[in-house]
């Protein structure tokens, strides 16, 4: 009642004005501040980064009041980078921003969910089959109860269950697989983020130790490249963000910088500045083609078909019609174009196969061993097949008979 009653002094407020009536002076309950003053305490404040998945890794001030994190600032001592360089700081986006909120949020998921309809056939099931390999079985093997959980994929209809019952139903699904189809059809790979050795090693041994197969996830994720693990062996080692402030010519390729690399798109922001041109290639207007000089948009799935003309007329003015020695010397020390591709027969033409290998020779080239995992070259000079220092093959032999050179 006597909140009521302080709300009705509002229109009895004594009101006086200042500064030729531009502002106004009243006495009024202050109670209101209470809530924000509650609202940004904390008991002390610690260094912390969002483990999400997100190589921006910034660092933030969490501010933390009785165990629980209240709000998030960045940090702002990064180091100075060189005169020439913009800084790194300030580093942080929204979604950092505002992390705690996920935290305590209630649809965050903490417990084991099933469908609704899978888990009711499970447990119907399990009454008939005590074995819950055979339980299993009888689910995937009638059709009419297979379809009716698999028919409603993709429209919810998750509910909680326990973890003893999940993990037996993941285990029963594991063993019956790999009795019936074998322990190869059983796949999985590292989950992202890995924060620790359980996370990023056990479901690998488990997969190893069955015989199942461990996958990259780079094989799933839509925003990673496959083609770079492929061709250098790591997964997208390349320069760090601030190396962007040192390039001429940028071209953003399934790459939405402003959206994904927040803390870092400054340095592609200013670059333009000192006159480097951008390209995007996107379908749609996205946030990074506004950065961009040029902005190319084909078609979805034509982009392969854009990247092979790309290649085809760099590869025939500056290789097979025209020469230039900067193109051969960097093809030579940064690709594998240089090693030798068979070539079989099919139909009229020849088409590339894989590498010849040393292991193709009668003397394997005098390797002294896994010769299978050496690529071979031919020297420019002497026109002979040469095995060259550094491949793989070389990994596992004495000490200082491999290099990158």
């Amino acid at each position: 009642m006597s909140h009521f009653i302080d709300k009705l002094t509002f229109f009895k407020q004594s009101r006086e004005k200042f500064s030729n009536d531009h502002g106004v002076k009243t006495e009024e309950s202050r109670e209101w501040e209470h809530g924000y003053r509650n609202r940004w305490q904390h008991d002390k404040i610690v260094r912390s980064t969002h483990g999400v998945n997100c190589t921006g890794s910034c660092s933030w001030k969490v501010y933390v009041k009785n165990g629980l994190v209240t709000w998030e600032t960045q940090q702002t001592d990064y180091p100075r980078t060189r005169n020439d360089l913009p800084n790194h700081e300030p580093r942080g986006c929204a979604r950092g921003a505002s992390y705690s909120w996920y935290l305590y949020s209630a649809n965050r998921l903490k417990y084991p969910l099933v469908r609704s309809r899978l888990l009711k056939a499970w447990r119907a099931a399990k009454i008939v089959a005590k074995d819950p390999v055979n339980a299993w079985k009888s689910i995937v093997t009638n059709d009419e109860i297979r379809r009716d959980y698999q028919q409603y994929r993709g429209r919810g209809g998750f509910v909680r269950a326990d973890w003893d019952e999940v993990n037996e139903i993941i285990a029963a699904a594991n063993v019956y697989t790999a009795k019936t189809h074998g322990p190869d059809r059983i796949i999985g790979f590292s989950p992202i983020p890995a924060m620790s050795m359980v996370s990023y090693a056990a479901g690998s041994r488990y997969l190893s130790l069955i015989g199942g197969v461990c996958m990259s996830f780079y094989d799933w994720y839509c925003d990673l490249p496959p083609s770079s693990p492929q061709t250098w062996g790591e997964q997208t080692d390349v320069p760090e963000s601030a190396d962007w402030y040192n390039s001429n010519f940028i071209i953003a390729w399934g790459s939405n910088v402003p959206q994904t690399r927040t803390p870092d798109a400054h340095f592609f922001t200013e670059v333009r500045y000192k006159g480097a041109k951008t390209v995007a290639v996107t379908p749609d207007y996205s946030e990074v083609a506004k950065l961009a000089d040029l902005w190319l948009h084909p078609k979805q799935g034509t982009d392969a078909a854009l990247a092979l003309a790309m290649g085809h007329v760099i590869l025939t003015e500056w290789h097979a019609v025209g020469k230039s020695d900067y193109f051969d010397d960097y093809c030579r020390t940064y690709t594998d174009m240089p090693f030798l591709v068979r070539l079989v027969k099919k139909g009229n033409n020849l088409v590339p196969e894989r590498m010849v290998r040393a292991s193709d020779f009668d003397d394997s080239l005098k390797s002294e061993a896994n010769s299978e995992w050496k690529p071979v070259v031919v020297c420019g000079k002497e026109e002979r097949v040469r095995v060259p220092n550094g491949t793989i093959g070389s990994r596992w032999e004495k000490k200082g008979k491999w290099n990158l050179e």
